[in-house]
């Protein structure tokens, strides 16, 4: 199948990304209007955007970065870069790194918690008898 800009691959209206992707139809719109997707997606000769496996794959992405914390300026900021092409890579890399080492504080902050919660459970198990 090729998509309506002419590209191989898949091709699916805003509704069919929007549920393969696990978003509203209004955070998708949204992702455009704030400038985090790489490409606007193609449009079919009505106007309607018809949605690429290459643009799936950055969404996903995008999803990724939201779900670990980036704020949106910085995942605007990130689509840029790709946008403006080769040389802006040290600059990715340094956004993405620098996101890396927040997650990472984090994930390590949780694990603190975690060790806490699994200690009183431990607890608790042996004041009523239960196994471990």
């Amino acid at each position: 199948m090729t998509s309506t800009d002419g590209r191989p691959g898949t091709s699916l209206t805003i509704a069919e990304a929007a549920q393969r992707l696990g978003l509203s139809v209004h955070a998708l719109r949204y992702y455009e209007t704030e400038g985090l997707l790489v490409g606007a997606p193609a449009r079919t000769a009505a106007g309607r955007r018809r949605y690429g496996e290459e643009d799936l794959r950055w969404i996903v992405m995008v999803q990724r970065l939201r779900s670990t914390g980036m704020p949106v300026r910085e995942i605007r900021q990130y689509a840029d870069l790709v946008r403006a092409g080769r040389g802006t890579e040290p600059r990715r890399l340094a956004l993405l790194e620098a996101h890396r080492r927040r997650v990472l504080a984090q994930l390590d902050e949780v694990n603190g918690h975690l060790g806490a919660i699994s200690a009183k459970i431990d607890l608790y198990r042996q004041q009523v008898g239960a196994p471990a």
